[in-house]
């Protein structure tokens, strides 16, 4: 009990969590509105609106800011980390996403093919879907949406 009592007088560390759940919540509600189903794997699965990364730690920044000030060490490193989280979200993330999905095409492609044994364009045997995660990093706006979020969640938590 201890341990969850910490954790709510830690702002910074509860301003942090809050960022991330505000933002992997609002995933799940802006799927329902766009899509009309329930997928409760936003709830935890990377990629999309807003990026719970960015509201993480924007969240994490601003609290510290607040509470440790803007000339503090800890808020130079959160400053960092924000910058290197959400180029990775944008770039190296979002790319392997576009790797992944070029990689999905031509690999069932090239399955199809070698399941059709007499050639007539229709498979001879059953085919597993290659299926690698396409969905993992975030547009610019994805980022700018967890920024908002994060910022926002930071300002709003209690002193």
């Amino acid at each position: 009990m201890d341990v969850l009592v910490g954790f709510f007088q830690n702002k910074v560390l509860f301003a942090a969590t809050l960022g991330w759940f505000c933002a992997q919540v609002a995933k799940v509600l802006l799927t329902l509105i766009f899509t009309r189903k329930f997928k409760a794997e936003r709830l935890w699965g990377a990629g999309g609106m807003p990026s719970a990364h960015s509201a993480m730690v924007c969240a994490l920044t601003i609290a510290i800011a607040r509470f440790d000030g803007i000339h503090s060490a800890s808020f130079a490193l959160a400053v960092m980390f924000a910058f290197v989280t959400m180029y990775d979200a944008m770039g190296v993330r979002r790319e392997a996403g576009l790797h992944a999905k070029l990689l999905n095409k031509y690999l069932n492609q090239i399955e199809q093919k070698n399941a059709d044994k007499d050639g007539d364009g229709i498979p001879d045997e059953e085919v597993d879907e290659i299926e690698l995660k396409e969905f993992i990093g975030h547009t610019p706006l994805e980022v700018l949406g967890g920024v908002l979020l994060g910022i926002l969640v930071g300002i709003l938590v209690p002193a």
